[in-house]
Formats: C-alpha cells, sequence, structure tokens
C-alpha cells in the first residue's frame, strides 16, 4: 500500500518531502485562487461597465426628445459661414463687448479655424489687461448661447507688475453650421 520509494527514506527525509509536497500544494492552491479572484474582479469590473453603459444608453432614449429638440433647434439658429471674412466679424464684436466693460484688448489675430462633419470655425485670438470683476462680464457677455461662441483656449493670470490686473490670452472661435448637412 505504502510506495516502496516512500518505504526506503529515513524519518527526516519522509518530513522533508512532505514539507516539499505541501508547499507545493499551498503554492499551487494560490496561484489558482488569484487567477480565480483575478478573473471574478475581472468580471465585476466588465459588469459595472456594461451597467454604466446601459444606463447611459437607457438616459438617451429617455431624452432622446429633448435631444431632438436641441438638435432642430441648432439647425435653425447656427448662422452658416459665407465667407472667411467672418474672423474679423468675430474680433470687431470681441472688441466692441471688451471696449463695453473697458479692457484693453493687444495682439489681436484672425484666422480661419478648423472644419468637421459637424461645424466649421473661425477663430480670433486676443490678449487683455483688466481688473477682474469686468473681465467677468466679458466672459459671459461673449458666451451667450444663440452666439455659437466657444473660448477654445484660455490663460489667466494676474499681471506681475500690477496686482489688481488680470492679464488673458483667448483663443475664441465661432461655430458655424457644417457646410454640408449629414443625415
Amino acid at each position: 500500500m505504502i510506495p516502496a520509494f516512500y518505504q526506503r527514506m529515513n524519518p527526516r527525509e519522509r518530513l522533508l518531502s512532505w514539507i516539499v509536497a505541501g508547499t507545493v500544494f499551498v503554492l499551487l492552491n494560490l496561484w489558482i485562487l488569484s487567477w480565480i479572484f483575478g478573473a471574478l474582479g475581472g468580471a465585476r469590473k466588465e459588469l459595472a461597465a456594461r451597467r454604466a453603459t446601459m444606463a447611459e444608453q437607457a438616459l438617451y432614449v429617455k431624452e432622446r426628445d429633448l435631444w431632438m429638440k436641441r438638435d432642430e433647434w441648432i439647425r435653425q439658429h447656427q448662422p452658416t459661414l459665407k465667407n472667411p471674412a467672418e474672423a474679423s466679424a468675430l474680433l470687431d464684436q470681441l472688441k466692441e463687448v471688451a471696449g463695453k466693460y473697458e479692457i484693453l484688448v493687444e495682439n489681436p489675430q484672425i484666422g480661419p479655424g478648423e472644419t468637421t462633419p459637424y461645424h466649421q470655425t473661425v477663430f480670433a485670438s486676443i490678449e487683455t489687461k483688466s481688473p477682474w470683476p469686468p473681465l467677468v462680464h466679458f466672459l459671459y457677455d461673449v458666451q451667450r448661447p444663440d452666439a455659437f461662441i466657444v473660448f477654445e483656449n484660455v490663460n489667466l493670470a494676474i499681471d506681475g507688475s500690477e496686482p489688481t490686473m488680470m492679464r488673458g490670452k483667448f483663443k475664441i472661435a465661432r461655430w458655424f453650421a457644417p457646410a454640408q448637412l449629414t443625415k
């Protein structure tokens, strides 16, 4: 019943073989348990991601009418780009709003922006110098929803020579309807 190789071992060798066998058994079990718990963790993460996706899709379905109305509003109100000179009109508009709040506009630049299937843009880059409250009013007035104006890049800092003044660098774009609407 007991294998011959085991009977030939002395007690010290038998003890050592049991220790080695036990260690191998424990390590094998730890490796298997680690793999099982890793698979369970991965399955839980995937389940959570799928639940989040499903909740997001349910929200989209629930709010479909709202988004359809918003899309229709955008199609009706978003201006069309007639020519690249719209960038200078944007710059003039920014200067007018800045003048309203006595904000100094420095280094104005204009240019064509990007064209995507969803919008076309023209941009104006300006640097400003003003106290904080007029700058807040300027930012508020420029970003009306029906203006389709977007601040693509904003860098604000306190003026080093005058702590009560703010220096701003802005890249401001106006979004126009795409050249060809895709359905």
